[in-house]
C-alpha cells in the first residue's frame, strides 16, 4: 500500500480573469465551469485517487491567511476527508509553498509521495487523470520527480512548454529534454507541427524528501529560509501558520525556476507523463471560452444574455441582461460594479488593467462589492 498526500497550491489572485476574479475572491474559488469551484473540483480529483493500492491521507492546502475561511468552507462542502491548511503570511510563489507542504508531510516521521496540484485548473476527463496520476505515483515512489505534460491541440502562446521524448521505461513515460518559456505564435505553431512538445500543466508527483533534497542542492536559500519559518510555526486546529517575520525573508520563486528546469543538468531524475484529459488552467478569459459549451454561432453564454449576428464571443452576465449585436471574438464580462470588454487575442493583458486599477487605489481591483466572510457578507 503506497501512502500519498495531496498538496493543493491555493494561492494567486487570478488577475487575468478580472472582474470576476479578484484578490479578495480569486478564480480558484469561483464556479466557472459547473456547480463546483475550481478548488472543489481539485479536491474531488485528489480524493478519487484512492484504490486498493493507494491510500490518500490528510490533504495539505497551501493558501493565504486571507483565504483560510473560503478554503475551509468550500472543502467542508466537498466532504473530502481530513484537511490541514498551511497559511502563508505573504505570497512568495510556488517553491516556498511546496516546501512548506513537504516539511509538514515529513513532520509525521514519514516520507510520503506528494501529489501536487494548483487549485485553479479544469480536468474534464477525471477518470483519465486518475489513471495517469496513479501511474505517476508508481514512478515517483522509486525516487523520480514526475511532471505532467499536456499534448497541445492548438498553437497556444499562454502556456510554457516541455520538450520530451519517450523513455526506456515505456508505458507513456517520457524523458524531459528542456523547458520552454511561453512562445510567440510562430514558435508555438512550429512546436505543434514538429511534435515532442507538451504544455506544462504545473502538476508534480514526488516524494517529500526528494523535493527537499533537490531544493537544498539548487536553492538552499529557499530551503533554509522556509525551514526557519516552519520551525517557528503556530498551529490552531486545522490552521498552521509559519512565522510571519521569518517567512518574509523567503525568496520568491516558482517550482519550475527553482528546481525543475535545472534537474537534467544536475543528475536529478525527472520524468514526464502525458496527460490527455481535457486539461486547462483557465489562465485568461479565452481559456474559459474554450472550456464552456457554445451556441450554434460559437458564443459561450453565461447568465442573462442575448446575441444577434455575433460569433465566437464569451458573454458572461452576473447581475443584468447583457446583449451583443454584430460582434465577434470578444470577451464580455459583467459584474455588479464593473464591465470588461476585450478581444480574445488580448485577454492575457487583463492583468495590466488590474495593475492600473491597483495603482490608482481603486477598490474594484481588489474586492467585489460584497465581501464574503464566514459569518456573512460585507459591503466595502
Amino acid at each position: 500500500m503506497t501512502h500519498i498526500i495531496p498538496v493543493i497550491l491555493c494561492g494567486g489572485s487570478g488577475s487575468r480573469l478580472w472582474p470576476l476574479s479578484r484578490s479578495g475572491f480569486p478564480k480558484q474559488f469561483l464556479c466557472l465551469t459547473g456547480s463546483q469551484s475550481l478548488f472543489q473540483q481539485t479536491c474531488q480529483r485528489m480524493s478519487d485517487l484512492t484504490d486498493e493500492e493507494l491510500t490518500v491521507s490528510q490533504t495539505l492546502v497551501v493558501t493565504s491567511e486571507e483565504h483560510r475561511f473560503l478554503a475551509s468552507e468550500q472543502w467542508r462542502e466537498t466532504q473530502s476527508g481530513a484537511l490541514r491548511l498551511l497559511l502563508e503570511p505573504s505570497a512568495h510563489n510556488t517553491a516556498p509553498a511546496l516546501t512548506l507542504a513537504a516539511l509538514a508531510a515529513m513532520a509525521q516521521g514519514e516520507d510520503p509521495v506528494l501529489m501536487v496540484s494548483p487549485a485553479d485548473q479544469v480536468v474534464e476527463q477525471v477518470d483519465a487523470f486518475v489513471s495517469v496520476a496513479r501511474q505517476a505515483v508508481e514512478v515517483a515512489f522509486q525516487g523520480s520527480i514526475v511532471i505532467f505534460g499536456v499534448p497541445p491541440d492548438r498553437p497556444e502562446t499562454g502556456y510554457g512548454y516541455i520538450q520530451a521524448q519517450p523513455h526506456a521505461m515505456g508505458k507513456g513515460v517520457h524523458q524531459v529534454m528542456r523547458f520552454v518559456e511561453k512562445p510567440d505564435l510562430a514558435t508555438a505553431q512550429t512546436y505543434l507541427i514538429d511534435g515532442g512538445y507538451f504544455w506544462n500543466a504545473g502538476l508534480f508527483v514526488l516524494r517529500a524528501s526528494v523535493w527537499l533534497k533537490a531544493l537544498g542542492l539548487l536553492r538552499s536559500d529557499i530551503l533554509q529560509a522556509t525551514q526557519k519559518a516552519w520551525d517557528q510555526r503556530q498551529q490552531d486546529q486545522t490552521f498552521v501558520r509559519p512565522d510571519a517575520k521569518a517567512f518574509d525573508a523567503v525568496p520568491s520563486e516558482s517550482i519550475d525556476y527553482a528546481v525543475m528546469e535545472h534537474c537534467t543538468r544536475h543528475g536529478i531524475d525527472l520524468r514526464m507523463l502525458a496527460l490527455d484529459a481535457g486539461w486547462s488552467d483557465l489562465g485568461a478569459w479565452d481559456a474559459v471560452w474554450n472550456t464552456l459549451p457554445k451556441d450554434v454561432d460559437g458564443n459561450a453564454r453565461v447568465g442573462d444574455t442575448l446575441a444577434i449576428g455575433s460569433q465566437n464571443n464569451l458573454i458572461h452576465a452576473n447581475h443584468r441582461l447583457v446583449c451583443a449585436v454584430g460582434v465577434r471574438d470578444l470577451m464580455i464580462v459583467e459584474t455588479a460594479d464593473a464591465v470588461l470588454v476585450t478581444t480574445k487575442q488580448d485577454s492575457q493583458r487583463v492583468k495590466e488593467l488590474v495593475s492600473q486599477l491597483q495603482g490608482q487605489g481603486r477598490v474594484e481591483g481588489e474586492l467585489h462589492r460584497q465581501v464574503h466572510r464566514p459569518w456573512g457578507g460585507l459591503v466595502p
